[in-house]
């Protein structure tokens, strides 16, 4: 009996249910558009912060006994906390020594570290040629821009690296483009630095990429100091900074829309619940004076709204979902995959929110069923 009154009652009222349907449906569309993006392209994003180079250094502690290098057994010991916030290590022995080329001799920096974590880490780099692939390459190096300018070297050309009573020849696999320091700058295996340098386990400072807000960083540093003793782990201010702000303000923004539309779709649903209570004022009126329960019959108006916020949730989900990718592909240039979790939370807020706004019908429980019979 009470799925036939229900369903006599929604269809009795369809033209108006729809209207509410409607207002349900746009505002559960922006609603799971938004918590899609909140769930995926923010993840996305925080990925694509990778490319940016590394916002944590890890480095000898000031006043220790060895101020200029650690051990390079801190990047196994990194790798073994398995954070995920981390995605990149690569440790880093950097060198000063000369550089020949033919008849070009020049000064220059030599930093030994592993191919394979700094193209990670920094792919953003323009690279004429190829990437030194190998973390235990002894024959390839990548070398900086200006660098290549003052020894004459283009891609495939042979240089010497000369350090102390050691020397090293290698081929130029690619030179690497960054507009920074690394421009003057030759790039070579870890394990071949090690050697040049009579540094063996030893490296200048380990470079990390930890994505997430700036709260995340700062726990990532606070577990790798503790997991660390002896070294200094810092923050590249500007850069872990600049990504967390960034984060904050996008979910910020995300999540104050959803907000106002949970506000506008309640007023929606509000506007369509209170005409319907005037229009159902003598139906309550009976069913009053036939000895219905006032409880009965507001399950029966609230199993009608809810009825509204699951319709409206449904179809407003299906369209979220292809707006969310909309947005994603034209605002922050990445693809959006659909999250199923998004359905049970924007199915939740809907039901929520027409319920809400169906609060007029408690107007319902103080008719009195002697006024409704005398047409009042």
């Amino acid at each position: 009996m009470f799925w036939r009154i229900l369903w006599r009652l929604l269809y009795a009222s369809r033209g108006r249910l729809a209207l509410a349907v409607i207002a349900v449906a746009s505002g559960a569309a922006v609603c799971a558009a938004l918590l899609n993006l909140n769930l995926d392209a923010t993840d996305k994003l925080t990925r694509e912060f990778r490319v940016l180079g590394a916002n944590v250094v890890v480095s000898a502690a000031p006043g220790s006994d060895v101020t200029e290098t650690i051990d390079a057994a801190a990047t196994k010991e990194i790798e073994n906390l398995h954070l995920p916030e981390i995605v990149g290590v690569a440790p880093y022995l950097y060198l000063s020594a000369q550089a020949r080329a033919g008849e070009n001799t020049a000064p220059v920096i030599v930093a030994g570290t592993w191919f394979d974590e700094v193209k990670l880490m920094n792919s953003w780099w323009k690279v004429d040629g190829s990437w030194a692939e190998a973390r235990d390459n002894r024959t390839d190096c990548m070398i900086g821009e200006a660098a290549a300018a003052r020894l004459g070297l283009v891609p495939g050309k042979t240089l010497k690296v000369i350090y102390g009573d050691r020397e090293a020849t290698l081929r130029v696999a690619g030179i690497v483009t960054a507009g920074s320091s690394e421009d003057n700058q030759i790039f070579i295996s870890l394990p071949l630095a090690q050697e040049l340098g009579h540094q063996a386990t030893r490296a200048s400072l380990v470079q990390i990429t930890a994505r997430g807000s700036a709260a995340e960083i700062e726990d990532v540093i606070r577990r790798l100091s503790s997991a660390l003793p002896g070294v200094e782990v810092r923050p590249l201010r500007q850069l872990a900074q600049a990504e967390g702000r960034l984060l904050e303000r996008i979910r910020g923004l995300l999540f104050g829309t959803v907000i106002l539309i949970l506000a506008l779709s309640s007023l929606g649903v509000l506007a369509a619940m209170a005409g319907l209570a005037l229009e159902r004022r003598r139906d309550v009126g009976m069913m009053k004076a036939l000895g219905g329960p006032v409880r009965r019959i507001m399950r029966f108006f609230l199993a009608e709204a809810m009825a509204i916020g699951l319709a409206g949730g449904i179809c407003g989900f299906i369209v979220g979902m292809a707006l969310s990718e909309w947005i994603g592909e034209r605002v922050f240039s990445v693809s959006v995959t659909p999250r199923l979790i998004v359905l049970p939370a924007t199915l939740v807020l809907m039901v929520v929110v027409s319920l809400a706004g169906a609060l007029p019908l408690r107007l319902l429980g103080r008719v009195r069923p002697a006024d409704i019979l005398r047409g009042e």
